[in-house]
């Protein structure tokens, strides 16, 4: 057990330090055997959002040069963000930046291999099918899709295109938690009984951009290019600059926070979605016309779908009237718990060898380990270059150069956003969602629910 515990360290060290057991660790040298790899590679950016400039822009820096990567255009509907990007872009770089208006200049002039995706939570799923029709490989952020319609059809998209898509799903680029999926899968975990999800912060401006609400013209964007598919309104800054607080632009919590930790429950399953889902919540502290609650709880029933009888829960819990900023995320087995926030597997709560023999049952007991915390997830609004993303944003760079699929391929986004569409069924309607498979539908009450 103790070489087998060692072993298991070393290993989650290597990959917190964003070497995959399984994989070469690319290097310079590595690149040049590529077909092609001595080809620069051209990026644009799509969207030059706060989550670019804080997490992309400095998470490509750590590796762009030995990967010769190079951001060579900024699209944004914004002239201001636009300007934005290509000055600091071009500062970085050292070369000029092409400005493009929208992503129709960016891709009809040829300009870029491949993209950063960050734009408004609705709109993600559509700019990734722009992307791959113009022969671009993607970086896209989560949630990949707000509706079926566009969950489908995006997927369909990528699936018809050779292009690398990576959802920035981080977490599958963390050390901890490559390690946990490892131990779950190994059969010593036992079988998950249930997961506890919990992201809970306190802070009164999340999402909030009032300085920039005051700034936004209607004349200086494109209000109907913005919309894409949803229903026209009339201009609204807030809805442009804060869409994480109105549906259908953003489903809020589920969107933005549950959509990473929903996909851990996927990878370390190996189930794609949840067999149903009932929430409940409100709007309970922030009253400033938001229309996505600030509070929410999820219960999540998982399992085979041909099997009911097999299975277990999942509970999503978030609030953003109190919270210490540190996201929990405990997975159960009758043996013990595998906690990603102390990142220890432990036989705490399981069952005993006493207990067992007392009912006449096989005892599961776990192991002491430690799943190595590098990996530690960064929760802040702005997070920085952080392992998580720097290792991921690293991967699909490589994947762009080796044709590889990373570690979160475009079905990541599909299955994280079944899981979030169910979500805002269940508390769009009062009733339990489910999700044909026949269809490929979210259902409610025996009817598709249209989001």
């Amino acid at each position: 057990m103790e070489n087998s515990r060692r072993q298991f360290i070393k290993q989650s060290a290597l990959l917190g330090a964003g070497v995959m057991a399984s994989k070469v660790s690319w290097s310079a040298q590595s690149y040049r055997r590529i077909m092609g790899s001595n080809d620069r590679v051209r990026i644009g950016v799509v969207g030059f959002s706060d989550r670019h400039r804080n997490s992309h822009l400095p998470s490509f820096m750590n590796c762009y040069k030995e990967l010769n990567f190079d951001v060579v255009a900024v699209s944004d509907l914004w002239n201001r963000r636009r300007d934005e990007g290509v000055a600091i872009w071009k500062d970085k770089m050292g070369h000029d930046i092409v400005a493009c208006r929208n992503n129709d200049e960016l891709y009809s002039k040829k300009l870029v291999d491949a993209v950063f995706i960050s734009t408004a939570d609705f709109q993600h799923a559509q700019h990734t099918i722009e992307a791959v029709k113009a022969g671009c490989d993607a970086y896209v952020e989560k949630p990949f899709a707000e509706s079926m319609e566009d969950n489908r059809a995006a997927l369909k998209a990528v699936k018809e295109s050779s292009r690398i898509v990576q959802i920035g799903s981080q977490r599958r680029s963390g050390a901890n938690y490559m390690a946990a999926d490892e131990f779950i899968k190994s059969g010593k975990f036992g079988p998950i009984t249930m997961v506890e999800l919990t992201w809970n912060v306190n802070q009164p401006g999340r999402w909030r951009r009032p300085e920039l609400v005051a700034l936004l013209k209607e004349q200086d964007t494109d209000w109907k290019r913005f919309l894409i598919n949803r229903p026209y309104e009339a201009f609204d800054p807030r809805k442009y600059l804060e869409y994480r607080l109105f549906w259908p632009y953003s489903s809020g919590l589920p969107g933005q926070w549950m959509s990473h930790q929903i996909d851990t429950v996927h990878w370390f399953s190996g189930l794609k979605h949840p067999r149903s889902v009932v929430a409940n919540g409100g709007i309970y502290t922030w009253k400033d016309g938001r229309k996505n609650w600030d509070t929410i709880t999820a219960v999540f029933d998982y399992g085979p779908q041909d099997d009911p009888s097999n299975g277990f829960q999942v509970t999503f819990a978030s609030r953003m009237g109190n919270g210490d900023e540190n996201p929990a995320e405990i997975y159960y087995s009758n043996g013990g718990e595998l906690n990603l926030n102390t990142n220890k597997v432990s036989p705490r709560g399981g069952l005993t060898e006493k207990m067992a023999a007392a009912m006449n049952l096989k005892p599961n007991l776990l192991p002491e380990l430690d799943l190595a915390n590098t990996g530690k997830v960064e929760v802040a609004a702005n997070t920085g270059g952080d392992i998580l993303t720097s290792n991921h944003v690293r991967n699909w760079m490589e994947c762009v150069r080796s044709r590889k699929q990373p570690h979160a391929p475009v079905e990541v986004g599909y299955a994280h956003s079944i899981a979030n569409i169910m979500t805002t069924a269940a508390s769009h309607t009062g009733t339990r969602a489910t999700f044909d498979e026949h269809t490929q539908e979210v259902m409610v009450n025996g009817k598709v629910f249209k989001s």
